[in-house]
């Protein structure tokens, strides 16, 4: 234990016999408990049998032993200490042990005996010997009452001083001036604060995604400031020890206090912080208490904790309060601007070329955050100097053997390219380029949000639904700062209803790819759970996730299943789905740069409040092909067939009446399927390496082969059917049939 105990009993002893107490175990116990307050955490029984100990040597005799100033020879006083030992035991009750405390004491006392016989051998004199023979005595028992070692226990040490600056960061302008006011100034001159009588923050809370730069951030004030820096992960707090966890918060915040002004950062908070009322351990409420204390005490200490997480929903709401986390900072994934700000910091020391534009580059990577764009720099840099390589052994190679500057045939190590082979290499537009297909953002690292690779001219048909489409999302996207300027920062939606097959997912996908946003594509019954708010949730984490990747389009197909039109009840848990959609859509959060486009075939029994202005505003019919419009079609799913020249499309599209897009495709397929059983020859290798595949089966589409596969399809809306379809269209936005477009009212 404490080398300092036995003078400290001593003390009390003397104290009790002056004032005509009794010294009893108990009573020396319990005064040395309230006069030093370290000895009330430590095992009562231990610090008993310690006193007793001490009880066990007459005063006078100790006092003289003190006064002989360590002269007792070591053999003495080793047979002196086991008799006080045995005495001690003899006046306690025989306690049980059990096999691991015999286990820890035995390795304990041969890793002692072992300290004592090093030091010995190494030709110590006696006192330095009697020194080690105490410390390992100490820390023998230290560890038999699970106690640490203080020298490890206690070793929080500043960091040293990052390298980053706050003016290395880029794109993050507004919350730089909040740290700067918020955690620079305070550090760096409190005095002002002093001068003024102002109270400095406390402690400020950097939330958002992973790889949004909250420890680069919380680095570069280290830097920049030159305080003392104590960075620390949350779990590193953790100790499976009782109490043990409580006090390396309270050594960390007295140690940042010592060095005053300093700062703490302390990352992954909410790992040692949940809420107290869910915790799942007594040990999780201690260590939160503790670290409400601890921001309490460090009111006036010229000391600023910085915590870091992505969750600070499950943070303990004590901790979210004024005068501990004074200030709350999201950092939310760059926009188009603040992408361009960061790439141009990363790229300060590579050598670019000149036609490389980072602005575009900006806008082709939507939903990246800082850690994405990092790894997009070193993909494209390895792949500048891979190319670089390769491009400066095929010049060499090229030099011929017999040249004045030819290079020597030699087994040595290569010789070092000089500064006029490599003057022309530099980074090039086509490494970020290829790097763009290899690096996977983190928005997109769980497969959620992708983009189609669909195109306007694998959509057949649909001109004038194309023309509305593009005017109603990929406009706001490409003209953004326009669109902001006059005020139009509410994103429309679109409704695509009609038969089923025309093409709605199709042109959905294209409307993505076109406007060159990130696309998620929800089936509407996928949302639904059984668990009461799982719905919701669902719901919400999609918008979430939308405008963590904006732009972006969501598109909600067969929306009647998700969104259907409420009863007058208000019960029930697709009513408490259509309420979360219609906040969502338009609530308190705003949802810029997130357009929604919905497909159904039954507008009829979708919600009516879906269909408000500021929610799917625009209500676009999707019909059934015209006969251009099949032929168009036709020709899409056609152009890498092998028709034959008795084929006759604008025929076939004139005679495919009442047919959709889906119809007309199968068609195709079903064609190309009898000209593949048909071929004459079974073998599917070419002739040569110039005839294709298919020439060299024999394979080839006949208008008796499109013939027979029209009569195998049907068409999958009937009359009375895209009658009504028309009707309800005409009703709900006025669609009026275009020239030379079939109707069949």
């Amino acid at each position: 234990m404490d080398k300092r105990l036995p003078h400290r009993i001593r003390e009390i002893r003397i104290q009790f016999q002056s004032a005509g107490k009794s010294c009893t175990a108990d009573s020396v116990r319990e005064e040395l408990c309230r006069s030093f307050a370290e000895y009330g955490r430590l095992k009562q029984q231990a610090l008993r049998r310690m006193v007793l100990q001490e009880l066990s040597t007459p005063l006078q005799e100790a006092n003289g032993a003190d006064g002989q100033n360590g002269q007792e020879g070591p053999k003495k006083k080793k047979r002196r200490k086991a008799k006080e030992d045995s005495s001690a035991l003899s006046a306690q009750p025989p306690e049980k042990e059990n096999m691991n405390d015999s286990l820890r004491r035995l390795y304990a006392q041969g890793s002692d005996a072992n300290l004592a016989a090093k030091a010995e051998r190494l030709g110590q004199d006696p006192q330095s010997a009697r020194k080690a023979r105490e410390k390992a005595s100490m820390a023998a028992a230290r560890r038999e009452q699970g106690l640490s070692d203080p020298r490890s226990s206690g070793g929080f040490q500043p960091e040293d001083r990052p390298e980053e600056r706050l003016e290395d960061l880029g794109g993050v302008d507004e919350i730089l001036d909040d740290l700067r006011q918020l955690v620079v100034q305070p550090l760096s001159h409190p005095e002002v604060f002093s001068h003024l009588g102002v109270q400095p923050p406390t402690g400020v809370l950097l939330f958002g995604p992973p790889g949004c730069g909250k420890t680069k951030i919380a680095h570069a004030i280290a830097g920049t400031t030159g305080v003392p820096f104590f960075k620390i992960a949350a779990t590193e707090i953790v100790s499976g020890m009782s109490g043990e966890s409580e006090a390396k918060i309270r050594q960390l915040f007295q140690a940042a206090t010592n060095a005053a002004p300093s700062l703490i950062f302390m990352d992954e908070v909410d790992a040692i912080t949940p809420k107290r009322d869910s915790a799942g351990r007594e040990m999780e409420r201690r260590i939160v208490a503790q670290l409400l204390t601890c921001l309490d005490e460090i009111q006036k200490a010229n000391v600023v904790v910085l915590g870091a997480t992505n969750r600070p929903d499950a943070l303990d709401p004590a901790l979210r309060r004024a005068g501990r986390f004074d200030r709350e900072i999201a950092m939310g994934i760059p926009d188009e601007s603040a992408r361009a700000k960061i790439l141009e910091k990363m790229v300060q020391g590579m050598r670019l070329a000149e036609t490389l534009d980072l602005q575009y580059l900006a806008k082709k990577t939507a939903g990246f955050v800082g850690a994405d764009l990092s790894a997009l720099t070193k993909e494209a840099a390895l792949g500048a100097v891979q190319r670089a390589f390769q491009g400066l052994a095929d010049s060499r190679q090229a030099v011929p053997s017999d040249a004045p500057d030819a290079e020597p045939v030699s087994d040595g190590p290569e010789r070092a390219y000089t500064a006029t082979e490599m003057a022309h290499l530099a980074v090039e537009a086509k490494d970020f380029t290829e790097a763009l297909a290899r690096v996977q953002p983190s928005a997109r690292r769980e497969g959620f949000t992708t983009i189609p690779d669909v195109k306007w001219e694998d959509v057949g048909a649909l001109n004038e639904v194309q023309a509305d489409m593009d005017a109603a999302v990929c406009e706001p996207i490409r003209k953004a700062a326009l669109f902001r300027e006059l005020g139009l920062t509410v994103p429309v939606g679109v409704l695509l209803f009609g038969p089923p097959g025309c093409g709605k997912t199709l042109l959905a996908k294209a409307t993505a790819n076109q406007s060159g946003a990130n696309f998620i594509a929800v089936k509407g019954p996928e949302l639904l759970n059984k668990y009461v708010g799982e719905s919701e949730r669902a719901v919400r984490l999609v918008f979430q996730r939308a405008r963590s990747s904006s732009p972006c389009v969501i598109f909600f197909d067969e929306l009647d299943a998700l969104v259907p039109r409420r009863s007058s009840e208000g019960t029930g848990s697709s009513e408490r789905v259509v309420n979360q959609m219609l906040t969502e859509m338009d609530g308190v959060q705003s949802r810029s740069q997130v357009y929604v486009i919905a497909a159904t075939n039954r507008p009829d029994i979708v919600d009516p409040a879906m269909l408000r202005p500021g929610r799917l505003d625009r209500l676009l019919y999707v019909p059934l092909p015209s006969a251009a419009g099949r032929l168009e079609i036709l020709q899409t799913h056609m152009r890498k067939l092998p028709l034959a020249a008795d084929v006759d499309l604008p025929s076939l599209a004139k005679a495919a009446d009442g047919f959709s897009g889906a119809d007309l495709a199968s068609l195709a397929r079903e064609a190309a399927m009898l000209a593949i059983r048909k071929a004459a020859s079974p073998c599917l290798e070419a002739a040569d390496g110039q005839e294709s595949l298919a020439a060299a089966a024999g394979v080839q589409v006949t208008s008796e082969l499109l013939a027979q596969a029209k009569s195998r399809i049907q068409s999958s809306v009937g009359v009375q059917e895209r009658q009504e379809y028309e009707e309800l269209a005409a009703r709900l936005c006025g669609w009026k049939p275009s020239q030379g477009e079939e109707s069949s009212t």
